[in-house]
């Protein structure tokens, strides 16, 4: 019922024939579970979404890119409110993308109860970008652009869902979104009280207080800094793959391990999809960094060997899954950079590997 009481309350759509010559495209209904940092249910959502992949280009959309806040910023930002002492604030914006506009004219399937009797054989027009359509991301977030920028924020130059603003006395807000999810930093009080306001009055936003879970990382504030981990993330894919009741393993990859391209193959989804996990897993675990990086190298044709090294990050994990980056509170603004590398170390083509 909520979903459905959102897309009345935003005027999603309006009922009418078909034009001539125009197509309209499918819906279907979405049903997730959310859950807590602990791995409770939060709760049960339905969505409505179109089915975009019928679409067709110039006719149904144009412009589809929207920025995606790197995880890099992400911690970046962690790090300087653990330094400066800043509150972290989180906000979810909700049914997000109705709150954009759609330049596209775009008909859809009439959903069953949504209309009466006599309207059974017409469509909607969608006046809202829907869930699905490909032009969605990029109208909601312009949509939000716009409101910051208005604000007087200034958009970051090197990842464009950062936006910030300096009050004429020095202090500093700063904000960060991920679609719908929305981080805010600073030690401008009023700024962020103010801004908060503005957010409520654009648009339905729901205030998850101080920053605890986000996109699947923990998140733990100390006197002494700030820790992020994905205990529940590394708990859940050990699950996935019957490795829960694994050995642990001491270390992620072999010493002096030197794979190669021959061998006997294996399933190539399977192992692209193992792998992508732990390469999102890598952003807060460093740990396994350099073994993910070995193992993703052999995507396009993986063989047995390959997957037991990703077997062996796997019950390296058992052994640590709530192991994490910790931010130490310090007063020193320096910003110090590690690297190093090896010679030769692919037993393929000779090739080296640089870390930093």
């Amino acid at each position: 019922m909520e979903e459905i009481r959102a897309l009345e309350k935003n005027e999603t759509w309006e009922v009418m024939n078909l034009p001539r010559g125009m197509k309209p495209v499918g819906y279907k209904w979405i049903f997730t579970v959310k859950y807590k940092a602990d791995g409770t249910v939060e709760r049960y959502k339905a969505r409505l979404v179109a089915k975009g992949f019928t679409q067709t280009y110039v006719i149904d959309y144009t412009k589809t890119f929207a920025p995606v806040a790197k995880l890099n910023t992400i911690r970046v930002l962690l790090s300087l409110a653990a330094n400066l002492d800043w509150p972290l604030h989180q906000f979810d914006i909700k049914n997000a993308f109705l709150n954009g506009e759609l330049e596209e004219e775009v008909f859809m399937m009439l959903p069953p109860g949504f209309c009466k009797e006599e309207e059974e054989t017409k469509v909607c027009k969608l006046k809202k970008p829907l869930y699905g359509l490909k032009q969605s991301p990029r109208a909601w977030f312009d949509r939000f652009a716009k409101v910051i920028k208005n604000q007087g924020y200034q958009q970051g130059q090197s990842d464009h869902t950062m936006f910030f603003k300096q009050s004429n006395d020095g202090r500093m807000t700063i904000l960060i979104v991920y679609v719908d999810d929305i981080i805010l930093i600073g030690d401008d009080t009023g700024e962020v009280e103010r801004l908060k306001k503005v957010l409520a009055t654009e648009f339905e936003v729901k205030d998850l207080g101080q920053m605890r879970y986000f996109l699947g990382m923990e998140v733990a504030r100390s006197r002494k800094g700030i820790s992020i981990s994905q205990r529940k993330y590394v708990l859940d894919l050990l699950t996935e793959t019957g490795m829960l009741g694994c050995k642990p393993s001491d270390t992620p990859i072999k010493a002096r391990n030197r794979m190669e391209s021959d061998g006997k193959p294996v399933d190539r989804e399977k192992y692209q999809r193992l792998v992508g996990r732990l390469i999102y897993l890598s952003h807060t675990r460093p740990d396994i960094a350099f073994a993910v990086s070995v193992v993703s190298q052999y995507m396009h044709s993986p063989k047995e060997s390959h997957l037991e090294a990703v077997y062996k990050i796997l019950r390296y994990l058992k052994g640590s899954p709530g192991r994490g980056l910790f931010f130490k509170k310090s007063d020193s603004k320096k910003v110090e950079i590690y690297t190093d590398a090896d010679w030769a170390g692919s037993a393929d083509d000779r090739r080296s590997t640089t870390g930093y």
